[in-house]
């Protein structure tokens, strides 16, 4: 069946393959009561997207009231809960299963802020379901570990993170045993070398202001050393599955209950090296009585007292929620949160977010509007986003949406990078690029090619038009409402308007706007029979605005 909607084509592709320059908007304050664009734009960075209920909630609290209130909105039912509800009713279980309770609260989760810090936080603390040693029900309860983290304290969430058994099994820690001089055995290196390169300290020693400091050639310093690695994987030696009844069959894998993939790792004594153990200044002499969990709190306290943990873990957590190039004065004042959140206390993620979030560069209109401020959307906060702005509702109630192929989908699903790195480095910068040449990062441009923009046009197209997720009787399972557009649809502008302040937050150039108001005026609407052509003007919107750079690059 044609999709009249679509006439406005031509111009889309454009809009898609223009400059991502970015239009001019107005900023907010920490003083005035926000505005809808203000309300819109911050909830673009502390949210899976703004929705009209949420704007007017963020306008009446403002942004700080609105974090308290977050933070204090309780989680919904476990990812792990509902993985075994649906398991239980006699599903065939697999990885979808996670995705599935992913989308439900990605999209209907009143814990907004959580659902957005568990995505950003496992786009550092890294495991995914791509590789098939991690089970599904492990993912769940591994991203409820993230939740139940997102605004604790950070030497919680790195213990937590470290013997959860699914980053053992995913960094190969589990069940890793002590040196053995007759067999020539030496303890694993990956975890070792993860927690501090991608977790913790990063590879370069760092100023406050997370630049890196340089010795007297000018060259970086680096954190560690081999030494460092050899000695750090020692005490992650003798750590496996949880078992009631602890035996060398159980540190093995065998004989484990049903929560061994869902709960803490436990020691292992007669598995854990008792030889010097020497890391990062840090020296744990030789003992001839083995304490796993004793070596192990020294370990991680050496890592979270080391002074790159507050610069490299909140430049990362800027990057993910606000823009991918945060001033060196940013860095630093969110990295002085972490060290001392006022009180004393180091590593309070919750008054991490907050500086985050309420700094003046994140709020900022003159500071937003700059060329080098913003980031690219992820693909699947793209999708979110669509479904929260428009009222998706699940017909099954179960959510069934699987974005992970690149070719027919999205090429992104949370929980399934292709490796520890992410889907994207921090780090990263487009070669031959504007970007690279002016010694900026665009992080998740690494997985934008041919492939993954054709993926989210055509996947978009098909979504707006017949929603998303398993058909049943040929009807998808996750569909929006489009009745407040569709009011709105006589009026080209008008309706261009809303999908301005709830898709753009108001960065909508003029230009865009005139070409986008055109081609939905193009599609006729009769005296009689309305329908049909104002929803399809509502689909055209919709899917120009979401493929305009303006909206791809959050600013």
């Amino acid at each position: 069946m044609p999709r009249r909607w679509l006439r406005g084509l031509g111009v889309l592709a454009a809009l898609a393959l223009s400059a991502c320059s970015g239009a001019r908007g107005t900023g907010a304050d920490n003083t005035a009561p926000p505005t809808a664009v203000e309300a819109s734009r911050f909830l673009a960075q502390a949210s899976y997207g703004p929705t009209e209920s949420e704007i007017s909630k963020v306008r009446a609290l403002g942004y700080s009231q609105w974090i308290d209130q977050q933070m204090t909105t309780p989680a919904p039912t476990s990812h792990l809960a509902e993985i075994d509800a649906r398991v239980a009713t006699g599903v065939s279980p697999s990885n979808s299963e996670f995705y599935y309770s992913y989308w439900r609260q990605a999209v209907t989760g009143p814990d907004q802020l959580r659902q957005r810090m568990k995505l950003a936080l496992s786009e550092i603390f890294v495991i995914s379901l791509a590789d098939s040693n991690v089970s599904y029900r492990g993912a769940g309860a591994y991203y409820d570990m993230l939740g139940a983290n997102a605004f604790g304290n950070f030497r919680t969430l790195l213990e937590q993170v470290t013997l959860h058994p699914q980053m053992g099994v995913y960094l190969t820690w589990l069940g890793n045993q002590k040196e053995d001089p007759a067999t020539g055995r030496q303890p694993d290196e990956n975890y070792a070398r993860e927690v501090m390169q991608l977790m913790t300290i990063g590879l370069y020693q760092l100023n406050l202001d997370g630049t890196q400091k340089t010795d007297l050639s000018g060259r970086p310093i680096p954190t560690y050393t081999a030494d460092d690695i050899s000695g750090l994987a020692k005490v992650f030696t003798g750590y496996s599955y949880f078992s009631s009844a602890p035996s060398n069959t159980t540190f093995r894998g065998g004989n484990l209950p049903p929560e061994a993939v869902t709960r803490s790792m436990i020691p292992y004594p007669q598995f854990h090296s008792t030889s010097s153990k020497a890391f990062l200044g840090t020296v744990i002499p030789a003992s001839t009585v083995s304490d796993p969990a004793g070596d192990l709190r020294i370990a991680l306290d050496t890592l979270f007292n080391h002074p790159n943990v507050g610069p490299f873990i909140g430049k990362q957590l800027i990057q993910r929620l606000v823009t991918s190039n945060p001033s060196p004065a940013y860095v630093a004042r969110v990295a002085t949160v972490f060290n001392n959140n006022g009180r004393g206390v180091r590593g309070d993620m919750a008054a991490v977010v907050r500086a985050i979030l309420l700094d003046e560069e994140a709020r900022s209109a003159t500071v937003s509007n700059g060329v080098n401020f913003g980031k690219v959307r992820e693909p699947v906060v793209r999708m979110a986003h669509w479904a929260r702005a428009f009222g998706a509702t699940s017909s099954s109630g179960d959510w069934l949406i699987t974005t992970t192929s690149a070719n027919t989908s999205l090429g992104q699903s949370a929980l399934t990078s292709p490796s520890v790195f992410n889907f994207f480095r921090p780090g990263y910068s487009p070669p031959n690029s504007r970007v690279g040449a002016a010694g900026l990062v665009a992080p998740e441009f690494q997985i934008v090619d041919e492939i993954t923009v054709a993926g989210y046009l055509n996947t978009m197209q098909t979504t707006i038009d017949a929603g998303i997720g398993t058909a049943s009787n040929g009807v998808r399972d996750v569909r929006p409402n489009y009745a407040a557009e569709i009011a709105l649809a006589n009026d080209a502008g008008v309706l261009v308007d809303r999908m301005n302040l709830i898709l753009l937050s108001g960065r909508m150039s003029p230009s865009t706007r005139s070409r986008i108001v055109e081609a939905v005026s193009a599609i006729n609407v009769p005296t009689t029979n309305q329908t049909t052509a104002l929803t399809n003007r509502v689909k055209l919107a919709i899917y120009m605005s979401m493929a305009s750079p303006e909206y791809l690059v959050q600013r």
